[in-house]
């Protein structure tokens, strides 16, 4: 068996007294640091005034990201599509993907991302937009393979990179999962802030897709809450402090022998191809050894395809 792939999800959040500058900064040392452990992918979202949050424009702090790696796969999770026009999108994740050749990943989601006044803001009526997402991501599709016309015209979104962004749909239901295999995108499951088992989404995605040129086969990212401890003490305080809150209460939380069997047990019941971490807790330090010793845990799984 292959050992499993895993990444990291990075919500560039703006700690108490820390000013979104040094946020930043500690996203750009948190990619370097996943990028030597051997993660496979850098992740940011897409958050519009929301005051604890510095990533408001994924693509801007992509390509400073990409600047300041060298191999690791970067991405969008996720450039939530209702908000754009899917030609625009394109265009940046074309720049992207030109810049950083056979790197860029574009996960895109259909949520707001912020209060309903902000998305009055940025793209007037969200619903009508949501209404129409299986044509914004067909768009979306056609965009990045230079397939796309107005009229009849072919329009194209430049430069043209040598290796196309791949596309991924993010999202915690069946609506997402449906999307995903009608549009042959890979397909992450956010269990971290989902309700929902996720077992119907992700099955139905495997049965349903249809090979594309983004993907030949279904491909399965399960995100998860972490934080491997140091000790089981002080995953114990990590515990009592965090408990209220439904995200709360999905973060698996323990030291690496701990967690080992925990996170196999998800990849083999989801079948999942690779795991996304994010570590959301109010501490820099804490955050990065966080991933420096999940690291040793997530990288001895066996993959479950």
């Amino acid at each position: 068996m292959n050992g499993i792939r895993a990444s990291v999800l990075d919500l560039s959040p703006i700690y108490q007294d820390v000013d979104p500058h040094a946020a930043l900064q500690q996203s750009v040392l948190l990619a370097q640091t996943a990028e030597s452990l051997g993660y496979t992918r850098y992740w940011v979202s897409e958050h519009h005034d929301m005051p604890q949050f510095a990533s408001s424009t994924p693509e801007v702090l992509l390509a400073h990201i990409g600047a300041k790696t060298s191999h690791i796969r970067i991405g969008s999770g996720a450039v939530l599509l209702p908000n754009y026009r899917p030609y625009k999108v394109g265009e940046a994740f074309a720049l992207l993907a030109t810049l950083y050749p056979g790197r860029i990943d574009l996960g895109i989601g259909r949520a707001p991302g912020g209060s309903a006044h902000a998305s009055l803001a940025i793209s007037g009526n969200f619903l009508a937009q949501v209404g129409m997402m299986r044509e914004l991501v067909g768009d979306l599709s056609a965009i990045l393979w230079n397939e796309y016309t107005v009229e009849g015209q072919q329009v194209i979104a430049r430069p043209i990179p040598p290796v196309p962004a791949q596309l991924w749909m993010l999202g915690t239901n069946r609506k997402s999962a449906e999307l995903a295999a009608q549009n042959g995108t890979g397909y992450v499951f956010g269990h971290f802030m989902s309700d929902q088992p996720g077992d119907e989404a992700i099955l139905y995605y495997r049965e349903q897709f249809r090979a594309s040129r983004h993907h030949e086969k279904p491909q399965v990212i399960i995100a998860v809450s972490v934080y491997c401890a140091a000790s089981r003490e002080e995953a114990s305080k990590l515990i009592s402090e965090r408990e209220a809150g439904s995200r709360s209460r999905k973060m698996m939380i323990g030291t690496p022998e701990q967690l080992t069997p925990v996170l196999q047990e998800l990849v083999t019941k989801f079948h999942a191809d690779e795991l996304m971490i994010i570590t959301d807790i109010p501490d820099y330090q804490k955050r990065l050894d966080s991933y420096i010793r999940l690291a040793k845990a997530v990288f001895s799984l066996e993959a479950s395809m």
